[in-house]
């Protein structure tokens, strides 16, 4: 089996020592990703819907590195600093996921890297 490490510049980089993703033969171990702009490697502004829909512009572009889309995934991990946000993000979310909705879990946690409010990890498949 190959193993790839995938790595792309419309994201932002890893802000400590791991890859971005990992393409482990058809499968796709995506980095969590926080709301990063990739340009300026800065938290974006705007609170947890604007932070959201940088995460999952962050992992879109992660999918694409690798070949996939959102259709390839199979499984995601939500990590929230407030179950509060649940709704908001969960409406931003469901915009990326269309026709085919992966398998979920959603977390909420004491606190995330650079102080950001939400972060997305993916697991996905493609043959």
């Amino acid at each position: 089996m190959a193993v790839n490490v995938i790595k792309t510049d419309k994201a932002p980089g890893a802000v400590g020592p791991y890859s971005q993703g990992i393409k482990a033969g058809n499968i796709l171990f995506a980095s969590g990703q926080i709301a990063l702009n990739p340009e300026t490697g800065k938290l974006v502004g705007g609170g947890v819907a604007a932070e959201a829909e940088q995460c999952m512009k962050n992992v879109g572009a992660l999918l694409e590195a690798a070949g996939m889309s959102y259709d390839n995934v199979v499984k995601t991990t939500v990590y929230l600093t407030n179950m509060d946000f649940f709704g908001t993000v969960n409406t931003v979310y469901g915009k990326y996921f269309a026709s085919t909705l992966p398998a979920r879990s959603c977390v909420a946690v004491a606190a995330l890297p650079k102080g950001a409010l939400v972060e997305v990890e993916v697991t996905a498949y493609a043959e």
